[in-house]
């Protein structure tokens, strides 16, 4: 038996034994946690040591779509809780109204700065984004088309060493290898790519170089996903939210945009196209050599067609570079079908030359640039977009309401109307788009004031139409635009007969579409009289001439008119 002290002495030791061991296992269970952590963080940068280039991409690309989730949710809870429902006018006195008119602009502003920043940082394929969003001036409120306009020309060029190593991986050769001399400067610089002078080594010829930035493809597909995922989060929140259509848009077009060598095919291709009209004053610079990053062309001097300064110093009159523009474009869209659809005023220079020293007698070349966008229109398209707007210049609203639905695929024909033409439904209703003596532009503003669901309305418009047509509004407001700013400083009335040109030269182009389409629907159809084929042939060809005849006169007396103006103020400016 053992003693009271053998069995105490025996269960101390028992005790140590125990505060021993689970002491032991404290410790490890201590320095487990960090062993597993250094071990986890030791594989991670080993793995980023080995694959630097894939942990990079992924890291920046987490990092992007970090900053457009960000800027989405907080855009999407301004305007949950921030933007004011807009009441019916007669219920409001107009205090309140210009009240939550202020509200509701705060709020387009605040966030379209904030997307701004986000679209800058990222840059490319973001960028690209907010420049398809300022062309959208009659479609998305003021606010936002404004603020990103900025985007036009706020691009970070990339650096002269990773310029060269895609040089290199494209052509095989560095940019000294290739070329003599290369300016360090870039002479453009968008979201894309950016523009260098040079002269080639071979020939000595002066060129002009169009690089990729180096990123831009790589980070081009996780983009456009995340653009999409972020445009489907907010549709599910603004169920009223229906712009997938832009980044469906992005998706088609932002692959033929990468790869320069559709540049070159689609620049040859528009060249051959207006090589037979001698007068009309276009050039496109001729393309060297192209491979999918890196395009060398010929280098054509001038500047923007909107730089009202630089035509007034070489005698240039805006109202020709407004018509050679007008001409150029309603020539692609209503008889080639193969259209430019970016033609925003960095994509159209003027070259001034000599008076009478080209078959055009233009003392200027309009210089078409960046050949990266461009749609094929079918024949189909094309006629039925003609009779649209012939119907529109006549103020037939049968002919609207017919050919609107088969163009939108919707019943709003006054809405897509005002999108098309970018003019009051009155001005349309009244036989007066092409004939009024008052300028009669509306506002989208006044517009949303008067109607508060319009924006959804415009909405479901252009999320029913073709995606071509999608384009076509784009290349229409890009170049409202530009006339708007080739006749900034001249006087009002100045500036309506501008745009009443506009319409006219439209309505040439589509009396040609219409009469070419007509004819080969005569020409086709069966009859055993060739008398009767004879017949409507020259009917259909008078009918053209009497009405092209009318326009003409017309535009000729705009012209008188607009000389007599300007000699007024000319001699008020004189005798003041």
């Amino acid at each position: 038996m053992f003693s009271t002290r053998a069995i105490r002495a025996l269960a101390f030791a028992n005790r140590n034994r125990s505060q021993r061991f689970y002491s032991r296992q404290a410790g490890r269970q201590r320095w487990r946690r960090p062993a597993v952590i250094v071990g986890l963080s030791a594989g991670a940068c080993g793995y980023a040591i080995y694959n630097y280039d894939t942990a990079y991409l992924v890291a920046v690309s987490v990092y992007r779509s970090s900053v457009a989730a960000k800027v989405t949710f907080q855009i999407a809870w301004d305007y949950y809780r921030n933007f004011p429902d807009l009441p019916p006018e007669d219920s409001i006195d107009d205090a309140e109204r210009q009240a939550i008119l202020k509200a509701r602009s705060d709020v387009h502003l605040r966030s379209a700065e904030k997307v701004k920043r986000a679209l800058m940082k990222n840059g490319g394929v973001y960028i690209k984004l907010g420049q398809h969003i300022s062309a959208m001036q009659y479609v998305l409120p003021l606010e936002w088309c404004l603020t990103m306009q900025a985007l036009q020309d706020q691009n970070t060029a990339s650096t002269l060493q990773d310029l060269d190593q895609v040089v290199i991986a494209d052509t095989g050769k560095s940019i000294e290898q290739l070329f003599s001399s290369f300016d360090t400067e870039p002479i453009g610089v968008a979201s894309l790519a950016q523009v260098h002078r040079a002269v080639l080594r071979e020939t000595g010829e002066e060129v002009a170089v169009k690089i990729q930035h180096p990123m831009v493809r790589t980070y081009s597909d996780i983009d456009i996903a995340t653009v999409s995922v972020m445009f489907e989060f907010i549709h599910s929140v603004f169920p009223n939210f229906k712009f997938m259509w832009l980044s469906s848009e992005m998706k088609n077009s932002l692959p033929r945009e990468l790869d320069f060598r559709n540049d070159k095919h689609n620049a040859e291709q528009v060249a051959w196209n207006f090589a037979k009209h001698a007068d009309i004053p276009l050039t496109v610079p001729r393309m060297i050599q192209a491979s999918e990053r890196v395009l060398i062309m010929e280098y054509v001097r001038g500047r923007r067609c909107d730089d009202l300064l630089y035509l007034k110093q070489h005698d240039i009159d805006p109202q020709q570079v407004s018509c050679a523009i007008g001409r150029v474009f309603a020539e692609m869209t209503y008889i080639q079908g193969f259209l430019h659809c970016d033609p925003h005023p960095g994509n159209l220079f003027v070259r001034p030359r000599a008076k009478g020293s080209a078959p055009h007698g233009y003392n200027f070349d309009l210089v078409l640039l960046d050949h990266g966008l461009y749609r094929q229109l079918s024949s189909r398209f094309r006629y039925e977009y003609a009779e649209m707007w012939y119907a529109l210049m006549k103020g037939d609203q049968d002919g609207i309401k017919y050919w609107s639905r088969r163009l939108s695929g919707t019943d709003l024909y006054r809405l897509f109307s005002i999108i098309l033409t970018g003019q009051n439904w009155s001005t349309i209703e009244e036989k007066s788009l092409s004939r009024t003596t008052a300028a009669a532009q509306f506002n989208m503003d006044t517009l949303m004031e008067q109607q508060p669901d319009l924006f959804q309305k415009i909405i479901e418009v252009l999320s029913s139409v073709p995606p071509v047509l999608l384009l076509v509004l784009k290349t229409n407001d890009l170049l409202r635009m530009i006339d708007q700013r080739l006749f900034a400083d001249q006087p009002p009335t100045v500036q309506h007969h501008s745009q009443l040109r506009l319409w006219m030269r439209i309505s040439h182009y589509c009396l040609l579409a219409i009469r070419d389409a007509r004819e080969a629907e005569i020409r086709h159809k069966p009859t055993t009289v060739s008398v009767v084929r004879v017949y409507r042939l020259v009917f259909n060809r008078l009918g053209f001439w009497f009405s092209d005849m009318a326009l003409t006169l017309y535009s000729a007396l705009l012209s008188i008119q607009d000389v007599f103006i300007r000699c007024n103020l000319l001699l008020s400016s004189l005798f003041s």
